[in-house]
């Protein structure tokens, strides 16, 4: 018997409260402290549903995501703005995207117009965060 599809109405979805996330997914205190300080923020649109796993996240201008890993793989769409990634692995604009592999060690910087994107993964993924240069995993 097929299930019945989940409907997702973005209005309907508030905004995440990082510290109340679980322990296994709440991002690094320095990083929420950021994103609260500038005005970031992320809306989880899908939770697991058929195995998904949805965020859009808004950044703001010159906003700094540290070197950090996953352990899911993830499929990043940007919808407005745009970042650079570390060490030159990719400039990205709107209507781009970029697939990173579980583990890969990345970090970027978002552009003047800040960034507006969605990231897709098949888990509910962990964060580690680590000084240094991108994985070449």
């Amino acid at each position: 018997m097929a299930h019945a599809p989940t409907v997702l109405i973005y209005r309907d979805i508030d905004w995440d409260d990082p510290l109340r996330a679980s322990p296994k997914v709440a991002p690094p205190a320095e990083l929420v402290a950021q994103a609260r300080k500038t005005g970031a923020r992320r809306k989880k649109l899908a939770r697991g549903e058929a195995g998904f796993f949805m965020n859009r996240s808004v950044l703001t201008p010159g906003f700094r995501v540290p070197p950090h890993s996953h352990d899911h793989d993830e499929l990043m769409i940007v919808l407005r703005g745009g970042c650079s990634f570390d060490d030159g692995v990719a400039e990205l604009g709107p209507d781009d995207s970029i697939v990173i592999h579980a583990n890969y060690r990345y970090g970027f910087t978002c552009g003047p117009e800040g960034m507006e994107f969605i990231t897709i993964r098949m888990g509910e993924a962990t964060t580690e965060v680590g000084a240094g240069a991108p994985s070449s995993a």
